[in-house]
């Protein structure tokens, strides 16, 4: 299935869903994030997906990043909440989804690197390394709210 991201586009279809989500900025002692290259749409991000009935929120991150990255992570604190009407996502099956992501910031306690069918790689990066690297706005934003040690959640 194919994926396009609208962002602040007046152009964009009006979205048909809304569905929650949860992203997670991982950090190493370094001060690298992890980030993983998206089979749908070949941009780097980082890892995130849809809830599923019987989770909570923050399970969702957890499980998600350990999916997409093989990366097990503990997390820290609420980066922010994303929920930015003019970010829609279209899905080549006729789905518009409102953006709805909880981002966390998060800690590796584990696990080897490693892709899945929705990415097709994965690594390390320093924040210099990110400024070259094709990231979608809203991600870049996230990864510039994490970095900045907000003494609140961002929600917007």
């Amino acid at each position: 299935m194919t994926r396009i991201d609208h962002f602040n586009d007046p152009d964009a279809p009006e979205p048909n869903r809304l569905v929650p989500a949860a992203s997670a900025v991982i950090t190493d002692d370094d001060g690298r994030i992890l980030m993983a290259k998206r089979t749908d749409n070949q941009l780097w991000t980082i890892p995130g997906g849809t809830m599923k009935p019987s989770e909570t929120i923050a399970e969702t991150a957890v499980r998600e990043v350990r999916e997409e990255t093989g990366i097990d992570v503990e997390i820290l604190s609420l980066v922010g909440i994303y929920t930015n009407p003019r970010h829609v996502v279209e899905y080549s099956d006729g789905e518009v989804r409102q953006q709805f992501s909880v981002c966390f910031a998060c800690r590796s306690i584990g696990g080897e690197l490693a892709t899945s069918d929705e990415t097709s790689e994965v690594g390390y990066f320093s924040p210099d390394e990110l400024a070259a690297m094709e990231i979608h706005p809203s991600i870049r934003l996230r990864i510039q709210h994490s970095l900045e040690d907000r003494s609140e959640p961002y929600l917007w």
